[in-house]
């Protein structure tokens, strides 16, 4: 026996003693040390009650989402029933806001479009269809368009694509969303784009809802994977619900054109947002803007409602008449 003191045998017979293995903390690469954090603390039982009511399937955090619509409809309730010219700024912030997010994704393709005529073309839209109807928008649109021409004509060669890009921006945005006011200016106008807006809100709830739920059959997987057929249903069921009530209720008409106006949004709106995120797929983005925290940017709000606003304005016009 050896003591331990005892130099250890050597000789063929001696197996090699492999050296001691270093802790995990300083496993490293030779002649550096690796310092390895700590293992993060357990979190606390309200952050993970928080981290819950994200709903990672829907990629929304929803304690923010729903405080933000909340504090959007009672923002545009008080605009709506004070003054209208009141919504009317509130209608022009939110457009100029949108061009000017349209306008920052654009750059991810090199495509610089002339902002400056597309916002005070947008801004004349929107106060000539309120104030002089569609005649007075149509030339706004014209004028904006011959402005955006010529505004990147004299900016420098090669214009054709930044031109195209902002005719699209001002009749994409501020073109649509002018028919809104148009509804606006009628004499029972507020409850016009209220209902408008409860139908086509009341559609995009509907269809989260029933999606996240129920959603197990892809929409168009290929453009945006997350929208299913049972949220197209649940859109279908809120919208033509709210549709049948605001009609009935706001605007004293009968309760199938509440559901004709229900179906129509749910069908516009659903391109909309379809036709959105397959713009934000062709640049690469995720999000358009992130001034709203749940929402994205205005454009993220605003998808659905563009291209359901002039069905609106067409549908509550032919079926349920503006009374003085």
């Amino acid at each position: 026996m050896t003591s331990p003191a005892d130099p250890a045998p050597t000789g063929p017979a001696a197996a090699p003693v492999p050296p001691p293995a270093l802790p995990p903390v300083l496993a490293a690469a030779p002649g550096r040390v690796a310092v390895v954090p700590d293992p993060a603390p357990e979190p606390a039982a309200a952050t993970r009650t928080g981290r819950r009511l994200r709903d990672r399937r829907a990629g929304r955090n929803l304690p923010a989402a729903v405080a933000v619509g909340v504090g959007l409809g009672a923002l545009v309730a008080v605009c709506l029933f004070v003054r209208k010219e009141a919504f009317v700024v509130l209608a022009a912030a939110a457009i100029v806001l949108a061009v000017w997010e349209l306008a920052n994704a654009f750059r991810a393709r090199r495509i610089r479009i002339p902002v400056l005529p597309v916002v005070v073309g947008s801004v004349g839209m929107l106060v000539s269809a309120f104030a002089a109807g569609v005649e007075a928008l149509l030339v706004s649109f014209a004028l904006t368009a011959f402005a955006v021409l010529l505004w990147r004509v004299l900016d420098g060669p090669n214009p054709v694509r930044d031109v195209t890009a902002g005719i699209f921006t001002a009749a994409y945005v501020p073109f649509l969303a002018a028919f809104s006011l148009l509804m606006l200016a009628e004499p029972d106008g507020p409850y016009r784009v209220l209902a408008f807006l409860m139908v086509a809100i009341g559609s995009d709830i509907g269809g989260y809802a029933f999606g996240v739920v129920w959603g197990k059959h892809p929409l168009a997987p290929s453009v945006s994977p997350k929208k299913s057929w049972e949220g197209l249903a649940g859109s279908a069921v809120f919208a033509v619900v709210l549709g049948v009530a605001g009609v009935t209720l706001a605007l004293d008409g009968p309760w199938w054109a509440g559901a004709a106006l229900g179906l129509a949004i749910v069908l516009t709106a659903t391109v909309g947002d379809l036709s959105e995120s397959l713009l934000k797929r062709d640049l690469g983005i995720k999000d358009m803007g992130s001034l709203l925290p749940g929402h994205g940017g205005i454009m993220d709000r605003l998808d659905s409602l563009l291209p359901a606003a002039p069905v609106a304005y067409l549908l509550l016009t032919v079926l349920v008449p503006a009374t003085s």
